[in-house]
């Protein structure tokens, strides 16, 4: 017969043992991450500022589209004031519509334009 072997594995406890900490690595640590930190930041900020750029090109160029729009617009209601206050269309539309007659010679009167009168220089009151 052999005899058996057994593994014993003894239970060690390692709760008591500190570990210490290494104040150089823990440095260099901070001073990557605080790099890492600010190079992100710049990096956020630069694509925001172009991000902002891009937005406002955007805006400038559907302003622009506008600008063009109500320019056509204003240029055709010129147009249009311009047909509506044209005699020709005023004289038809006297003699057609409201039945108007050219006036002739004979029938224009001339009113002569005056000078007003100045109020006299002292008004007098009447007393009873």
């Amino acid at each position: 017969m052999e005899p058996l072997e057994y593994a014993i594995s003894k239970d060690i406890r390692n709760t008591q043992i500190v570990r210490e900490l290494d104040r150089t690595r823990q440095r260099e640590l901070f001073q990557y991450a605080g790099v890492g930190i600010v190079i992100v930041g710049l990096l956020l900020y630069s694509a925001w500022q172009h991000f902002e750029l891009v937005r406002h090109g955007y805006r400038v160029e559907e302003m622009q589209k506008q600008k063009k729009d109500e320019e056509a617009i204003n240029r055709s209601l010129k147009l249009q004031l311009q047909v509506l206050r044209s005699p020709q269309r005023i004289e038809r539309l006297a003699t057609q519509r409201l039945r108007m007659i050219e006036a002739g010679p004979q029938t224009a009167i001339v009113l002569e334009r005056t000078t007003p009168v100045d109020p006299p220089a002292k008004s007098i009151l009447a007393r009873r």
